[in-house]
């Protein structure tokens, strides 16, 4: 079962990278650094797959391996979704069984589908969120995103952002984040993955509405 999720996984995210033209929700960057950026991301609809996995890397294939089964018609309508990128997977410390991390592995769904997003079969477990205009601090970084590096850069983002104004508007109540994957696991160099932090709807020119999605 392991392997077959591996393959699954391994095997839509290889279309992902070659499919052209691959939808992404769209943004604006309101702010620069050398090391991160701010941006104000438009209103969006996702579809999230809530897992109590305790493993990033396992949460992250077993949601999308969910998600994988929606897009390719396991929903109401039987409708088959086109790839679009990145893949999100949410983490929020301490809210998961025993005090673990709980994760949400989400899919933005093509515009096509933001009106009215497919309802998922009910076995899937699944649900949509739909986020409001916001800002996200956003810190790239490369290589694989493995259960051991992605806490070590979400400090790092958190880090910068306390070295400037835009810390102050962190949800540090929740230290929750994002890491946003863009690439096939077939792609070895200059891989992107990002850490996705969310910002305060009164930081400068991110007024409109926030939207918390777990």
């Amino acid at each position: 079962m392991h392997r077959l999720l591996s393959l699954v996984f391994s095997a839509f995210t290889f279309l992902l990278a070659v499919a052209g033209a691959i939808e992404s929700p769209q943004y604006t960057v309101i702010h620069s650094e050398s090391d991160f950026e701010v941006r104000l991301y438009r209103k969006s609809v996702w579809m999230s797959a809530p897992t109590d996995q305790i493993s990033f890397e396992k949460a992250t294939r077993l949601g999308f391996h969910r998600l994988f089964q929606y897009i390719q018609g396991a929903n109401l309508n039987s409708s088959r979704i086109r790839m679009t990128a990145p893949v999100v997977t949410s983490i929020v410390p301490y809210a998961g069984p025993l005090h673990s991390s709980a994760y949400y592995v989400r899919f933005y769904l093509p515009l096509k589908f933001q009106g009215s997003p497919p309802v998922p079969l009910p076995e899937l477990h699944l649900h949509s969120d739909e986020w409001d205009s916001h800002c996200i601090a956003v810190r790239k970084f490369s290589g694989f995103a493995r259960d051991n590096n992605v806490i070590k850069e979400a400090e790092k983002l958190a880090v910068s952002l306390n070295q400037t104004s835009w810390g102050e508007f962190t949800f540090a109540d929740t230290d929750a984040y994002s890491i946003a994957q863009y690439d096939s696991p077939f792609h070895f160099v200059g891989r992107t993955n990002e850490v996705w932090v969310n910002i305060g709807a009164e930081a400068p020119g991110c007024e409109s509405k926030h939207a918390y999605a777990y």
